[in-house]
């Protein structure tokens, strides 16, 4: 167990960067997951399965440990995002060239880079767990007028601008914005109280929880915002019948991996936050063994 007297820069980012890996790898190696990419199944997607998702997460472990290390600084928390972009940056160009072309993981990238720095900061700040959030919003305050108001300005969008132009779809940016509100006051203490089931169940479930509530742009951008109300409305519906803690809801959610693969569709940004929030509940525990 650390404690406060050795928690340096490379410490702290060892420990936290390999919470980020632990995470990633958690997210794709649950299952049934529906629509996403497992050790069973590669869901909806014909380009990856998960070896690519292996090979993704090796890649991009060294610049996990590099955001955390922005975080443990005395820079501002605008530098400290302005930084971790450039990394990122990096990270993704990386990614790239490892899995042929193929985005395992830009939208994870995104959110467990702001997560990791934000951490980094927070030790560095002697700040709590219960602070992080604030740190996140400090970081990325303003992020949606600055870089999706002016779009029509631009010639080459991606994804995420282009559903944003469409649908007004803030995505990920719009998430991190206001502090990641989908880990932060759902689906943590949703992860927590499926601890009576195993561990590849507790992350279904999770997942299915995060699905109800989750503006998912990869579902938009597959689909449309009409088709992503109906995933939520079922993701719902298999909660309430217990989800992963009934049979009743185990078999609905395997209808649902079907039905994904039939129709092409994939909760990724749900699959995201599940990662992230892996993440947390593994900051927090480290965290507070580390006050005692």
């Amino acid at each position: 167990m650390s404690n406060k007297n050795d928690l340096t820069v490379n410490k702290i980012s060892h420990e936290i960067s390999s919470f980020a890996i632990q995470a990633m790898l958690y997210e794709v190696a649950c299952y049934p997951s529906p629509g996403l990419v497992s050790p069973i199944s590669n869901g909806a997607h014909k380009d990856m399965d998960f070896f690519t998702f292996i090979d993704s997460t090796a890649v991009l472990s060294k610049y996990l440990s590099l955001f955390v290390q922005e975080g443990f600084t005395d820079n501002s928390y605008k530098d400290i995002f302005n930084n971790i972009r450039t990394i990122g940056i990096e990270a993704e160009k990386e990614m790239f060239i490892k899995t042929k072309g193929i985005n395992t993981h830009k939208g994870m990238l995104f959110l467990v880079g702001v997560s990791c720095a934000a951490v980094g900061k927070a030790f560095f700040e002697g700040k709590n767990f219960s602070q992080i959030q604030c740190i996140i919003k400090e970081m990325t305050s303003g992020i949606v007028e600055k870089e999706l108001s002016s779009l029509k300005e631009k010639s080459h969008l991606s994804h995420g601008e282009k559903l944003y132009l469409k649908y007004k779809n803030e995505g990920v940016r719009g998430e991190v914005e206001r502090g990641i509100p989908t880990v932060f006051n759902y689906s943590l203490d949703f992860y927590k109280q499926s601890a009576d089931l195993s561990l590849n169940d507790r992350l279904v479930h999770t997942l299915i929880g995060i699905m109800q509530r989750c503006n998912d742009s990869t579902i938009i951008h597959r689909h449309n915002p009409h088709v992503l109300e109906e995933v939520k409305e079922k993701a719902k519906e298999i909660i309430k019948v217990g989800g992963m803690k009934t049979s009743c809801g185990r078999k609905e959610i395997n209808n649902l991996c079907e039905e994904f693969i039939e129709k092409n569709i994939s909760p990724g940004g749900s699959a995201d936050l599940l990662g992230v929030t892996v993440f947390f509940y593994l900051v927090e525990k480290f965290m507070n063994n580390v006050e005692k």
